[in-house]
């Protein structure tokens, strides 16, 4: 660590499955000032685990449309990476979970409709714009037991057993 002037230089010696995502944490915590730069030392022993996430995920349990309704009802269980009306499938990562765990979401049921109506009792749905991904936030974010799909129209993230029951399964 070293003063010039008003910047600190700062330099690290980490692995280079560690680089993978820092850069967008440093520019988060400097407001944009930061500037990075890396380069390969050499081959060195195994020195443990990487920290990952914190927090679980959302997983679709159906495939089908996103509606807002339920994307408006279940954000209390967390932040979503999906808008209304995108295809999504089950076993799809749809959000990250405000607990440690995974849960598993039907974001695909719409609002049951009936003939009566009452004045002021329908709910305007007040939905938090989605989050999104770069490539090397995606590869980041992702445990063990995840994938990362990249199409020419959007990268989404996925369990590899794609069905609940099999996710189970292979946990106990």
């Amino acid at each position: 660590m070293e003063t010039k002037g008003t910047l600190q230089h700062l330099e690290f010696e980490i692995p280079a499955r560690g680089i993978i995502g820092l850069r967008n944490n440093v520019l988060t915590a400097t407001a944009g000032e930061a500037v990075m730069a890396h380069r390969f030392k050499g081959y060195e022993p195994w020195k443990g685990n990487i920290p990952g996430r914190l927090h679980g995920v959302l997983i679709s349990m159906d495939k089908g449309s996103t509606t807002a309704y339920a994307i408006d009802k279940l954000q209390d269980r967390g932040r979503f990476f999906v808008d209304p009306g995108v295809e999504i499938y089950e076993g799809q990562i749809v959000g990250e979970h405000i607990r440690d765990n995974d849960l598993t979401i039907n974001i695909t049921k719409g609002k049951q409709l009936t003939n009566m109506r009452a004045s002021g009792t329908d709910d305007n749905s007040r939905i938090a714009p989605a989050l999104k991904f770069s490539l090397e936030e995606s590869m980041e974010y992702i445990q063990g037991d995840e994938y990362i799909e990249v199409t020419p129209k959007s990268i989404r993230m996925r369990k590899i057993n794609l069905r609940e029951q099999d996710r189970k399964n292979k946990k106990g």
